[in-house]
C-alpha cells in the first residue's frame, strides 16, 4: 500500500533531500509540499525545487489532511504550528526539527496524547545506532574508579542556527543518564580550572557545508576511547525520516523515537 505523505520546511535542504528520495520511492506518494505563508517559493512545483523535475506538487501553506503521515524538517515555531495542524486532524507526524524550547518541547510531549509522533534530534540510522553504543560504553565505564573525562565535538554547516546541535544534547543526556555526571560545559575560555569530573563539554564546530559529525570522546588515564559518525550528505536523515514515516503510520497516540524504530 502505497504512504500518502507531506512535506513540511520542502523548500529547504533537508525538505527537498526528502521530496527527492521520496519522488523516486514505490513506496511514497508525495500529496503536499508545505512551507510558510511568506516563503518567496510558494506555488513552485516541490519537484522542480528539489531537482527531479515536475512532481504536479505545488508549494502550499495547507495539505497535512491529504496525508497519511507528516514529515517536518523545519524551524521551531513552524514545526510548533504544523504539529498543531496534525492534532486537529489526527494525523501521525515525524518531527525532525531541532532547537526547541522547553515550552515548545512540553507542547510536542502533550501532543502525543491524541497523535501518534516520532520525535528525534537526528534522524540518521548510524547516529541512533551510535547512541545505543554510546549508552553500553557510559554504563560500562562508569565504575572505572580515576574517572572518566567525557567530551562531545560536532561539526555542521555554516547555515546551522542552534548550538550544540540537538543531536550532540541528546548524546549527552544519554551519558548522565548512564554515568551521573551533572554538569554541562558548552565550550571553554580563560582560566576554567582542572576539569571537573561530574562534567560533560560540548564543542560545536561550524564550517562549509558539512552535513553533519558527531564524536564522543571517553578520556581515561592511559587510554581513550573515541565513538564517531558523519554524514557525507543528507540523504542519511531524509531515508531515516522516510522509515520513521513507514514505522509510524499504524500506530496508536504516543510519544515515540528512533530507537523504537530502529528497534533498539
Amino acid at each position: 500500500m502505497t504512504l500518502k505523505i507531506a512535506i513540511h520546511g520542502a523548500a529547504g535542504r533537508m525538505g527537498q533531500r526528502v521530496t527527492a528520495l521520496a519522488s523516486g520511492d514505490a513506496r511514497f506518494e508525495i500529496v503536499a509540499a508545505l512551507e510558510s505563508a511568506t516563503h518567496p517559493a510558494l506555488g513552485q512545483d516541490a519537484g522542480i525545487l528539489a531537482g527531479v523535475g515536475e512532481l504536479g506538487i505545488p508549494l502550499a501553506v495547507v495539505g497535512e489532511s491529504e496525508a497519511d503521515v507528516v514529515v517536518d524538517f523545519s524551524i521551531p515555531d513552524a514545526a510548533i504550528a504544523v504539529v498543531a495542524h496534525c492534532r486537529e486532524f489526527r494525523k501521525p507526524v515525524v518531527v525532525a526539527t531541532t532547537g526547541f524550547d522547553d515550552q515548545q518541547k512540553n507542547f510536542l510531549r502533550k501532543s502525543t496524547e491524541c497523535i501518534p509522533i516520532v520525535w528525534a534530534p537526528s534522524m540518521s540510522t548510524a547516529v541512533n545506532l551510535l547512541m545505543k553504543l554510546t549508552q553500553i560504553a557510559g554504563e560500562s565505564l562508569r565504575q572505572i574508579p580515576s574517572g572518566v573525562d567525557v567530551e562531545i565535538i560536532e561539526r555542521h554547516h555554516r547555515f546551522k542556527e542552534d548550538a550544540p546541535s540537538g543531536t550532540a544534547l541528546r548524546f549527552g543526556k544519554i551519558i548522565a543518564e548512564a554515568m551521573g555526571q551533572t554538569e554541562h560545559t558548552h565550550g571553554r575560555a580563560g582560566r576554567p580550572g582542572p576539569r571537573l569530573r561530574e562534567e560533560i563539554g560540548y564543542h560545536a564546530v561550524r564550517t562549509g557545508d558539512n552535513p553533519g559529525e558527531h564524536t564522543v570522546v571517553f578520556g581515561m588515564l592511559g587510554e581513550t576511547i573515541e565513538l564517531r559518525v558523519a554524514a557525507s550528505n543528507r540523504d542519511c536523515y531524509a531515508q531515516g525520516a522516510l522509515l520513521a514515516a513507514e514505522w509510524l503510520a499504524d500506530k496508536s497516540p504516543g510519544l515515540y523515537s528512533m530507537n523504537d524504530v530502529l528497534g533498539l
